[in-house]
């Protein structure tokens, strides 16, 4: 197939002649597309080539074809019925308006023939291609061809096929049930639908009436459907099916995995089951293996904390531990680090559970219970691998403690994460899993303690004027004045961002590094109050107080930063 190989060099030698990839970069794009496959304009961002700005600017300039910002276009719902929503899914186009014959299409890759003739074939009309993100595009097919109705017209279809039933009015064979097609277009869609939308979790939660489905979008629970009580027995059988579980035992809790491919996106789901009164409990944990690695500046961080986060990393040996609660990105900024430091040249080892993101240079072993490889005997396997780097998922009792400060002592640099409120605790929970202080002291190079933030949707914020008592509260009439401009802001709620203001998630942070004086204090088994106040002597800043400072920039809103930080944070 020539053709497609002559367009997709076609648009790496654009980006050559713009100056804005070399060569060796397009060369080593093929070769991973080779590899892989994906398209090659996904290839050049996920590799961190180019933006979807550039991609979409080169286009305009050296073939004519013009950007369109969707956000700015009205689109008109009759129009975008002309093409199928899996077709506008397949190839990644949303219609924008008609005028005779020709059809004027926005495209995230206007240089795909095939995909117009597909569409000019569909039609029967000519195809006008604009060009526009992929984000933008995947937003408006969200918007316009929509989720939920689709996903109430499976769940209407399989109740009229007659899953009317309450399971304890009659005994229904649950194979026939998780296997019918209805059931299985419900399931299919709603997972769909939350890898969309970006979720992390799919809760299904039966109560008296209904069955409750909520997605954890940016890390608040949204309701999106309420379908009849009586599709439980087939969702939950569909579901266990799905993940290889018993599907007759409702008694006691069950855990399992399904590997699903969602459009491009490969989808590894986390399931775990809980009986309730009701009956089951479903929660559906997503993780997108496809999904762009960030690098260390997209984290968050502040320049200061950013050079003294990179410092700790580029240590020789030593112990550097990330705290936080359950779903604050601990494990995004490990990938980070490593991804910055993993090279040829070193021996780089991770233990998780589970393995959320594959990438070069680093081996990574899963923790598997039912074959007896835990945090604490991989560790040891791992360290009779002569690593130089070795993460640790979690470190969540007494062995996989000592292993790891032992492992820093011999000249390994560690990484790993613990589940403690700010970064002066990490040191108590650790003396409180029987490490001995000195050990920890001698180990310990320092401590992150991060939360995420949802971040101001750019199309509905607007100027945000506190009241003075909360401007007294919160000190902000001191860190203004240390601001160059204050941009205080708040979402109003729109369509963009399904009225909750917000969209995405920002980390903030607060690094503790341990210096000499810190470490008298862990030998001496200070509380975690006497090592913070010793860091705010020194100059050590705290989560809130980074947070009220992200919000000052107008990344995100005062109410967010009190949500996820405590007083104390100050």
């Amino acid at each position: 197939m020539p053709l497609p190989q002559q367009k997709r060099k076609m648009l790496g030698e654009m980006l050559i002649v713009e100056g804005l990839i070399s060569r060796e970069q397009l060369e080593r794009a093929l070769a991973e597309q080779k590899l892989h496959g994906g398209r090659i304009g996904t290839l050049f961002r996920s590799m961190g080539f180019v933006t979807e700005d550039d991609i979409i600017k080169v286009l305009g300039k050296q073939m004519g074809i013009q950007p369109v910002l969707l956000s700015s276009v009205i689109i008109d719902p009759d129009v975008v019925k002309i093409i199928p929503e899996t077709m506008a899914r397949r190839h990644q186009v949303i219609p924008l308006f008609k005028k005779d014959r020709v059809l004027t299409l926005a495209m995230v890759d206007p240089l795909n023939v095939f995909a117009i003739d597909d569409l000019r074939r569909a039609t029967g009309i000519e195809i006008q291609p604009v060009v526009s993100s992929e984000t933008d595009v995947m937003k408006a097919i969200d918007r316009f061809y929509g989720g939920t109705s689709t996903m109430e017209a499976a769940a209407k279809e399989a109740d009229v096929q007659g899953y009317g039933v309450m399971p304890d009015e009659q005994v229904i064979d649950l194979q026939r049930v998780g296997d019918d097609t209805p059931m299985i277009k419900l399931v299919n869609t709603m997972i769909s639908q939350a890898v969309r939308e970006g979720a992390s979790d799919i809760h299904i939660e039966p109560d008296a009436e209904v069955l409750r489905i909520r997605y954890r979008v940016d890390g608040i629970l949204r309701e999106v459907m309420t379908p009849p009580r009586n599709l439980q027995a087939g969702v939950v059988s569909r579901i266990k099916i799905m993940a290889d579980l018993d599907i007759a035992e409702k008694r006691v809790p069950q855990d399992g995995r399904i590997q699903m491919k969602v459009g491009e996106k490969d989808v590894d789901i986390r399931l775990s089951t809980l009986p309730t009164i009701f009956g089951e409990k479903l929660v559906m944990r997503l993780l997108d293996k496809s999904s762009i690695l960030l690098g260390l500046e997209d984290l968050g961080l502040t320049a200061d904390t950013l050079a003294r986060f990179e410092k700790m990393i580029r240590r020789p040996y030593g112990l550097l531990l990330v705290t936080g609660p359950t779903g604050s990105g601990k494990t995004t900024t490990l990938y980070a680090a490593l991804n910055r430091i993993s090279s040829v040249e070193r021996n780089v080892i991770t233990i998780e559970d589970p393995v959320e993101y594959q990438f070069k240079y680093v081996n990574q072993v899963q923790v598997n219970l039912k074959t007896g490889v835990t945090f604490a005997n991989g560790l040891r396997a791992i360290l009779r691998q002569d690593p130089d780097v070795v993460m640790v998922g979690e470190i969540r009792d007494t062995e996989t403690a000592s292993i790891a400060i032992q492992a820093a002592l011999t000249g390994h640099l560690v990484f790993s994460t613990l589940h403690t409120n700010d970064s002066a605790g990490a040191v108590a929970r650790l003396l409180d899993m029987g490490a001995e202080p000195f050990l920890v002291a001698s180990s310990l190079i320092g401590v992150v303690a991060q939360r995420l933030v949802r971040k101001v949707c750019a199309h509905c914020k607007g100027p945000f004027t506190p009241t003075a008592d909360l401007i007294k509260n919160l000190n902000l009439d001191k860190l203004m004045s240390g601001q160059k401009e204050s941009r205080l802001v708040k979402g109003a709620g729109c369509q963009q961002c399904r009225n909750t203001g917000y969209s995405g998630r920002l980390g903030i942070y607060e690094i503790l590094p341990v210096d000499e004086a810190i470490r008298s204090l862990i030998v001496a088994k200070a509380s975690s109050a006497s090592i913070r106040n010793h860091a705010i002597q020194a100059g050590f800043a705290g989560l809130r107080l980074h947070g009220l400072v992200a919000a000052l920039k107008g990344l995100t809103t005062l109410e967010e930063v009190l949500r996820v930080t405590q007083e104390i944070e100050v």
